[in-house]
């Protein structure tokens, strides 16, 4: 499994049922590409409240659910999904994100099987079971250095399965509407649900296709197909370092607790004011200008005593790692778009962002969650997240 975190990135595809559904659905797809989730998670309770076994509905209210780290809640959506239409692959997948971003690889690895059993043709699955099966060689090979540290052999597996992990950017990811998506073979009278496109860094979240409520069995609208927008095209490069599984993505981490008193934390300016967000977003800016630069001190210095590095790394082996990428010969350019201050609590702020990396021999394009703390006058970074 590679860095692309559920966290999800959710894209959003056109869902056509009835006159009047589709344009109840329509709504429900508005308020979420809006990033308006509050009012969209009362928009799908009320479509539900009068259609409750309505499959895309449920699912788009567990993709909703994700995206507000309500990660618990989202599994048990996706859960009764699969036990009410078993023939869908979409739940099962959504799952399997949830579960890695919760480390719970055996339990995602157990639903990507489930999804592929249902739909063996389905791409997404496939992939994200390798992604799986590599994050638990990894958990092998460190536990075997762990028993035997001078095994030369497990040490060069876990290099190489690291390595593969680096370089193929992306993780485990959530299933997406897909235009012209067709309706799955077994269900009846079901119209499918495009699935969520997914980015280069790949959380995917799949609507799966509409299912006819019980008992009363309705004709099936036309399938209707959702198209999954291609990544910019962007010259190959290395890949920047794996941000830690949370996720698909993905569940993503709750607002910190606030920080016990810290007499060399500056003071803490007020929260939400123009000028707190321009200090954080102008940080941000900072890391990705000295990460281009190859600036390596420069660089490490945006990140805080917090910094939990990804990979079970501890921090000299993670700046170890990172010095010796930042120093390989060739350019390297990172350039951020949307760059978003989605939250600030005291001496903690949430950025979201668009992440574009680009060097010799790699090209990735991926959201990012990026979570800072004001340490000693200073916004630095104590954890990064692929996706959300």
């Amino acid at each position: 499994m590679s860095k692309r975190a559920l966290a999800a990135s959710l894209l959003l595809a056109s869902l056509i049922c009835s006159p009047v559904r589709a344009d109840s659905v329509q709504d429900l797809q508005a308020l979420v590409k809006q990033g308006q989730l509050s009012q969209a998670l009362e928009k799908a309770d009320q479509l539900l409240a009068s259609k409750p076994r309505d499959a895309q509905v449920r699912f788009l209210r567990g993709v909703i659910l994700s995206e507000l780290n309500r990660g618990g809640e989202a599994i048990t959506v996706f859960q009764k999904l699969t036990e009410d239409y078993p023939e869908l692959p979409e739940p099962y997948n959504n799952l399997a994100v949830l579960y890695a971003q919760q480390r719970q690889y055996d339990k995602a690895r157990n639903a990507l099987e489930m999804a592929i059993r249902t739909h063996p043709s389905y791409a997404t699955a496939h992939e994200n079971l390798g992604d799986i099966y590599a994050r638990l060689a990894s958990q092998a090979y460190d536990k075997a250095l762990a028993l035997d540290s001078s095994n030369v052999v497990a040490q060069s597996k876990l290099a190489l399965i690291r390595e593969m992990m680096s370089v193929g950017g992306k993780t485990v990811r959530p299933a997406a509407p897909a235009v012209a998506a067709k309706p799955a073979p077994t269900v009846v009278a079901a119209a499918p649900v495009a699935a969520p496109v997914v980015p280069p860094a790949k959380p995917v979240l799949t609507p799966p296709p509409a299912v006819a409520p019980a008992p009363v069995a309705k004709p099936a609208p036309a399938p209707v197909a959702a198209v999954t927008p291609p990544p910019k095209p962007v010259a190959p490069q290395p890949a920047p370092a794996p941000a830690p599984v949370a996720k698909p993505s993905p569940a993503p981490l709750p607002a910190a607790a606030p920080a016990k008193e810290d007499p060399k934390v500056a003071a803490k300016p007020k929260d939400d004011t123009p000028a707190q967000a321009a200090a954080i977003s102008k940080a941000v800016q900072s890391w990705a200008g000295a990460w281009s630069r190859k600036d390596v001190k420069a660089y490490l210095s945006h990140y805080g005593r917090e910094f939990e590095p990804p990979k079970g790394l501890n921090r000299k082996a993670w700046e170890e790692e990172r010095n010796q990428r930042l120093t390989k010969p060739g350019d390297i350019e990172v350039n951020l778009e949307n760059v978003k201050v989605v939250s600030v609590n005291g001496d903690r702020a949430t950025v979201k962002l668009r992440q574009h990396y680009r060097s010799a021999n790699l090209s990735t394009s991926s959201n990012k969650t990026i979570n800072l703390m004001l340490q000693d006058g200073k916004w630095v970074i104590v954890q990064e997240r692929v996706g959300g």
